[in-house]
């Protein structure tokens, strides 16, 4: 009798032990398993979004170019207009053109996002100081010449150091 019982409780312990053996197996396969999947779907992820942000990255410098006060004034000239009308068309070009960038936040890091703000922040806060420097009467003319010696004098442009923080930004994705 004693030695059924030995016999039953050996044949226990081995089945036991096949069994955690087993287990330890099956989550090990599990794991890679699950490694490898999840590399696969971080792979198409990336793929995925990678033309987005290169797009975000493009139209981000594209914006920054767009509001550079000298291209800005350049684009938006009209000598008829007298400046205060000159001013509210240059402002509502920065606020239009942000607007229709806004989305592209998602795509970028946060502290490009805050630089590009910045730059469209500052480069308001240039109009608006070469605006309130203008005597009686001014022209468009004479807020584009302002626009442009102020910001002749301000070296790198905000708009600048945002272009040069997005490129750098954009060659760590490679």
């Amino acid at each position: 009798m004693n030695e059924i019982f030995a016999i039953v409780i050996i044949v226990l312990a081995l089945s036991m032990a096949l069994i955690i053996v087993v287990q330890y197996f099956i989550k090990k396969m599990n794991f890679t398993e699950s490694m490898l999947i999840q590399g696969e779907l971080k792979k198409q992820r990336q793929e995925y979004f990678l033309s987005h942000r290169m797009e975000a990255y493009q139209r981000a410098i594209l914006y920054m170019e767009r509001i550079h006060p000298a291209a800005l004034v350049m684009r938006m000239n009209q000598p008829n207009l007298n400046a205060v009308l000159f001013q509210s068309m240059l402002l509502k070009a920065i606020r239009d053109e942000y607007d229709h960038n806004v989305a592209q936040q998602m795509f970028i890091s946060s502290n490009a996002w805050n630089m590009l703000k910045n730059a469209k922040e500052e480069t308001v806060k240039l109009i608006n100081v070469a605006a309130s420097q203008l005597g009686n009467e001014p022209s468009a003319n004479d807020l584009a010449t302002a626009v442009i010696t102020l910001s002749a004098e301000i070296s790198p442009l905000p708009s600048e150091i945002a272009i040069d923080a997005l490129k750098v930004e954009f060659q760590q994705l490679f």
